[in-house]
């Protein structure tokens, strides 16, 4: 089953598990699921946030699902 949202993923693999694998605090993973989108960052490529929660998901999750699931919404 398709995930439907950023939280869902997140939620599914632990808060401190995708911390960790991201480098970030658990605080800044909950804003990410406040906001429903990942950071700017991993949408121009600075980062790769995506993948290093699909590497953390054990092959639950594709990079691109995740991606896909997290798109900022148009204003």
């Amino acid at each position: 089953m398709a995930p439907n949202s950023l939280a869902e993923i997140i939620k599914k693999i632990r808060v401190p598990v995708v911390a960790k694998a991201c480098g970030r605090s658990p605080r800044a993973i909950y804003k990410w699921i406040a906001s429903g989108t990942l950071p700017r960052t991993d949408y121009t490529d600075e980062t790769n946030y995506a993948e290093r929660i699909a590497l953390a998901s054990e092959g639950q999750f594709t990079a691109d699902q995740i991606r896909e699931v997290s798109k900022p919404k148009a204003a």
